[in-house]
């Protein structure tokens, strides 16, 4: 099997609330392909999907959980400490909530999180040691 994922589901309970966030808030342009139930959106490389939390429980054909970090985060890498800040402050704008307010953090990089629209971790972060490419795509040091 080939490393790599391709799509990200978030399940949500307010589908349109948490697709505000992201198309109003930050910018984002849905994808074709979603009805009421969820939304698209094309990533670098692979894509994000809003699922409303009853539709995939459906799905699933099993009740989820309702702690929605689950010991999972996704993350926004920025070229910057400055654009940390910009982006963190976008989110906050467009109706996330602080959880972490930036800062320099014991790896060597500048981080803080926000909870967005749905409950889920968003981790806006600097890591001087992932350059990103020029449409922002991170490629991993080779252990070599």
């Amino acid at each position: 099997m080939e490393q790599r994922i391709s799509l990200i589901t978030l399940a949500v309970d307010d589908l349109q609330q948490t697709s505000r966030f992201f198309e109003d808030g930050l910018g984002w342009t849905q994808a074709p392909g979603g009805n009421e139930h969820i939304a698209f959106y094309q990533l670098n490389g692979s894509a994000l999907a809003l699922y409303s939390r009853a539709h995939l429980a459906k799905d699933l054909d099993r009740a989820l959980a309702a702690d929605t970090i689950g010991g999972m985060t996704i993350a926004f890498n920025a070229r910057s400490e400055e654009e940390v800040d910009s982006v963190y402050a976008e989110a906050l704008a467009a109706g996330a909530e602080a959880t972490v307010r930036p800062e320099k953090v014991f790896w060597g990089g500048y981080s803080g999180y926000v909870t967005i629209p749905g409950g889920h971790l968003l981790e806006i972060a600097y890591n001087p040691f992932w350059p990103l490419d020029e449409k922002g795509g991170i490629t991993l040091p080779s252990a070599g």
